[in-house]
């Protein structure tokens, strides 16, 4: 397995239409890094550039230390899983996965070998002499994962490869995807998403691109608790980061803004006293708002609008202010009669972030 770094790299389309641009990255080997982002951020387009299928505009690429801007995919030591399974239909499952290898000249023992060792990891055995038509999606999509396991590459590249499942076949083959990179600890493996839960269930690190560049990069926590800027904030995690405007009223290592609204939001944010009227954002996820009682300071004080009752949680939508999104509450349990009504909610500051300019004030 490899180490994978890329260098200042750029995709341009005929030299007008800029696509990447400063991706520097480095991924060691054993890790599983997600690529995640809002459709046309250039997720699907930056795991071709690895994989060769698309050229580097600019900047290089090295795998195990060697750069390979100019090496053929078929010698850069990468297996690619597809959206699409793209299985020969004519041919069993022990012949699909098979496949390159004859093509490779290797000997019947090496393959029946390989073919073997893959069908275990992936409970492909009692599959092998189907016809894809016989198998389920997830079955299929196996037998894809299969087949560049075979190979035995440096990297593994995985191109939104549940997104042609539904929903149940999706988490089922999402859970065999983590027990394969545990079967398979020193793997590298690169894989790209749009679903969140994939990303935060999956990745040992996740990769946020937006805006033709990396918006961050970290731990799945590190992202969801503290994220570098408003875009991560409220692209990751579902429904999304509410965000409150205000203005710091007091400093120090616990920093208290006064909301537009009327609230106050103490954070752990250090701040100094330079800080002191700074026109802020205060963040804070749905399901860390808790109700606050009467005598206690309520960082928002609404009416519930529209309520979702989802049994474990129930999702509360207030009536937003004039040109803003509405803030929304996750509360656990049932509280189907909140409708109509005015609640009080508070956080812990542990749990609340402080943007400027789209910054997070953790990070400066």
């Amino acid at each position: 397995m490899a180490d994978l770094k890329l260098k200042d790299v750029a995709k341009v389309y005929g030299g007008k239409v800029e696509v990447l641009k400063n991706i520097d990255l480095e991924i060691t080997k054993g890790e599983l890094v997600v690529f995640v982002g809002p459709s046309g951020c250039g997720k699907s387009t930056l795991l071709r550039m690895i994989a060769g299928l698309e050229k580097i505009s600019s900047g290089t690429l090295e795998i195990d230390g060697m750069v390979v801007n100019d090496v053929p995919p078929s010698q850069r030591g990468i297996a690619m899983v597809f959206q699409s399974y793209a299985l020969y239909p004519h041919m069993t499952v022990r012949d699909n996965m098979s496949f390159a290898l004859k093509l490779a000249k290797k000997s019947k023992e090496e393959i029946e070998a390989a073919v073997g060792k893959a069908a275990r990891i992936l409970q492909l055995d009692p599959y092998l002499d189907r016809l894809p038509k016989e198998l389920s999606g997830g079955q299929r999509q196996r037998v894809a994962i299969g087949r560049s396991i075979v190979r035995d590459p440096k990297v593994y590249l995985f191109d939104e490869p549940l997104s042609n499942l539904d929903a149940a076949l999706r988490v089922a083959t999402r859970i065999e995807i983590a027990k394969l990179k545990e079967q398979m600890p020193d793997s590298t493996m690169v894989y790209v998403t749009h679903d969140q839960v994939e990303a935060m269930t999956l990745a040992s690190r996740i990769v946020v691109l937006a805006n033709k560049g990396i918006a961050q990069v970290g731990t799945p926590l590190q992202l969801y608790e503290r994220p570098e800027n408003e875009f991560v904030a409220q692209f990751i995690g579902s429904p999304a980061m509410n965000l409150l405007p205000g203005e710091i009223v007091k400093t120090g290592p616990r920093t208290t803004v006064r909301l537009s609204g009327g609230g106050l939001a103490e954070a752990d944010v250090p701040t100094t006293e330079k800080d002191r009227g700074l026109q802020v954002n205060v963040g804070v996820r749905p399901e860390d708002l808790i109700a606050a009682a009467a005598e206690e300071p309520a960082l928002y004080e609404g009416t519930v609008d529209i309520l979702e009752a989802l049994g474990e949680v129930t999702v509360l939508y207030f009536v937003p202010e004039e040109g803003r999104d509405p803030v929304i509450a996750k509360l656990p349990g049932i509280h189907d009669n909140l409708r109509g009504n005015q609640v009080r909610l508070k956080a812990a500051p542990e749990k609340v972030q402080i943007f400027n300019n789209g910054r997070s004030l953790h990070y400066r």
